[in-house]
């Protein structure tokens, strides 16, 4: 791309100079609108926050409209007045967590309070507090000069806390009014060193249960052990099948999908300081999961994995219960990389039930597809380049999360480059009581997206 990224800005520094004296009118704002739940599992205030959106974008000039879906409305916005320049879509979510335990808190959830430099609301790092820096680096341009640098789509979803169901189908609904060039997520913590990070990919997941059942009822484990068939004797037998202890997955065709990661890939893992060390301190652990000798990266980011998440069955009280249960069930993930597709994956691990274990009911539950762009994308140097400008310091780059997000929408859906840029800090404490962001992190957020509109209407400009 024909663009010196290195030139002075004139026009970004006046709108960094706008964003710094406005400090805390900006973080005044976002208090207001952390006031409002927009709790998605509860259909708690949904409907007002979305309102609140379309209030806040159509003020600044978009082209703004409340669609709904067969769950939650979806907001978009849209400014296209630059011909020639690249489009960007920013997406983020509306909907927050239940603020549950409520006595956990030590300020109530939706009255938010500042303490030691953070504000602290539900909502206030995932995703509300990012998406609404988003929001204020649109309308500090536009404040500064009138206008937007970039042509920018603005998607805003409210059912991301609920595992996103209506999103795939949205996004090929409406795949033509989301033509765009690059996509950009706020969302997640930053790195634990306070260095700012981009991440080009997340794993997919394919989820699913196992059901076995025997007799018609548990059953005396003296009388008729040795007689009656344990559930769970069957499912510990069918699992030991399924992953060995050298941490090998032995599912016919599992990995048959799986690509090594590229140079620039390993390149960029090289650079994350990921110690094996670390994790094993901080989470009390004498060695990782086997092969022991693969890094922390390389687990997390270009491995697919098969976990037990729950194994039910039988007594589990105080005491002890001489009973042979009649029925037991587990729940199992596996975390996808690049190329694998969960469907096929859930007809392999499927195929394989019906080998070793026919008797044992499989039962899908969750499937998202992986998703990953390329390093060396067009618009990785200009995304870069603008999270540097904002924070002063080089990010760390990550190629894939090792958790999933339904980043595929965007990547295999309507083929885009996309890039997940987190505002928040690392102990933001999402999803857990005192869910905060700091408000240097906030006011870098609004810079950071600031300077990205700057570096794509300077790509139109080269």
């Amino acid at each position: 791309m024909n663009i010196d990224l290195n030139k002075s800005n004139v026009e970004l520094s006046e709108v960094f100079e706008y964003i710094d004296a406005n400090k805390e009118l900006f973080v005044g704002r976002l208090i207001e609108y952390l006031r409002h739940p927009s709790v998605s599992a509860q259909n708690i205030g949904i409907g007002k926050v979305a309102e609140l959106l379309v209030g806040m974008l159509s003020n600044l000039g978009f082209e703004t409209q409340l669609i709904q879906t067969p769950g939650y409305p979806v907001v978009m916005g849209r400014w296209e007045r630059v011909p020639g320049a690249p489009t960007v879509l920013l997406y983020g979510h509306y909907d927050v967590q239940p603020p549950d335990p409520l006595e956990a808190w030590i300020s109530p959830p939706f009255e938010p309070t500042i303490r030691d430099g953070r504000v602290y609301a539900r909502g206030a790092g995932d995703n509300k507090g990012q998406h609404f820096a988003q929001i204020l680096a649109l309308e500090s341009h536009l404040t500064v000069h009138g206008r937007l640098p970039c042509n920018v789509l603005i998607l805003l979803e409210g059912e991301e806390e609920v595992g996103s169901p209506n999103i795939a189908e949205f996004v090929r609904a409406h795949a033509d009014r989301l033509k765009s060039d690059l996509v950009v997520t706020a969302d997640g913590p930053g790195h634990e060193s306070g260095q700012p990070i981009i991440t080009y990919g997340v794993r997919g997941i394919a989820a699913f249960e196992l059901r076995a059942r025997a007799a018609n009822r548990d059953v005396h484990s003296g009388n008729f052990g040795g007689v009656v068939p344990n559930p769970i004797w069957t499912l510990v037998h069918l699992l030991a099948t399924m992953k060995n202890s050298a941490g090998e997955i032995t599912i016919e065709g599992f990995y048959d999908d799986v690509v090594a990661p590229t140079a620039l890939e390993r390149e960029a893992t090289a650079r994350l300081r990921l110690d094996a060390d670390h994790v094993k301190q901080e989470l009390g652990l004498v060695e990782l999961d086997a092969p022991t000798d693969r890094p922390v990266a390389d687990r997390l980011m270009f491995h697919p994995t098969f976990t037990i998440n729950g194994f039910h069955g039988g007594y589990g009280g105080p005491g002890s219960k001489t009973v042979l249960p009649h029925e037991a069930f587990v729940k199992c993930d596996a975390r996808l990389v690049e190329r694998q597709n969960p469907d096929d994956v859930l007809a392999k691990i499927e195929a394989h039930v019906k080998k070793y274990a026919p008797d044992v009911k499989f039962v899908r539950t969750e499937s998202t597809l992986p998703s990953k762009t390329p390093l060396d994308s067009p618009f990785s140097d200009v995304v870069q380049h603008a999270v540097y400008t904002a924070h002063g310091v080089e990010p760390l780059i990550y190629p894939t999360l090792g958790a999933t997000l339904p980043d595929y929408v965007f990547t295999k859906v309507l083929g885009t480059a996309s890039f997940v840029v987190p505002y928040a800090n690392y102990d933001e404490d999402n999803h857990a009581p005192n869910e905060n962001i700091t408000i240097d992190c906030f006011i870098k957020g609004i810079r950071t997206g600031a300077a990205l509109l700057d570096g794509l209407g300077r790509c139109a400009r080269s």
